[in-house]
């Protein structure tokens, strides 16, 4: 009998685990600023202000394409990745029903630099870069098309004239 309890406990553990690993996959993580107290509210007070905290940004020179002129995917991909392969064909999906969205696909293998400096532990892990190549979120994992369009949505309309 502990034996069947054991069995038992042992599938809802790992049917938990593959929901909760299932809900991360894909989904788009907004790069968010430092929280601090607020230094002009009284004291005791639950008050944050927000401060800024220094984004990342990838320059046309690093990628070795122009950004596009709203924004840019940047997907981290491995040579022996089946997600990869779904990812590229919804993002690039999604850059050609969206003007000035770009889709890029980077070899992890050949781009160490981004993957230490981003620290990619998957693939596929695409970046997301407004119009100035700054990083304002990341996707790790197979994405579906309501996911790149939710990180699509953080990106603003329209670029300042350069």
């Amino acid at each position: 009998m502990a034996k069947v309890v054991l069995v038992g406990a042992l599938l809802v553990v790992a049917a938990a685990l593959g929901r909760w690993w299932q809900a991360r996959n894909g989904r788009f993580r907004a790069t968010s600023a430092a929280t601090a107290p607020d230094s002009t509210s009284p004291p005791g007070s639950d008050e944050v202000a927000p401060t800024t905290e220094p984004r990342e940004v990838l320059t046309s020179d690093v990628l070795g394409v122009p950004l596009g002129d709203r924004a840019t995917f940047v997907q981290l991909s491995a040579e022996v990745c089946s997600a990869c392969a779904s990812t590229r064909r919804v993002l690039a999906a999604v850059s050609a029903e969206h003007p000035g969205v770009l889709h890029v696909e980077l070899d992890a293998a050949e781009h160490l630099d981004l993957v230490r400096r981003f620290s990619v532990m998957r693939t596929p892990t695409t970046l997301v870069l407004a119009h100035d190549g700054t990083v304002v979120g990341r996707m790790s994992g197979g994405t579906d098309r309501r996911q790149a369009l939710t990180a699509l949505e953080s990106c603003p309309d329209v670029a300042p004239a350069r």
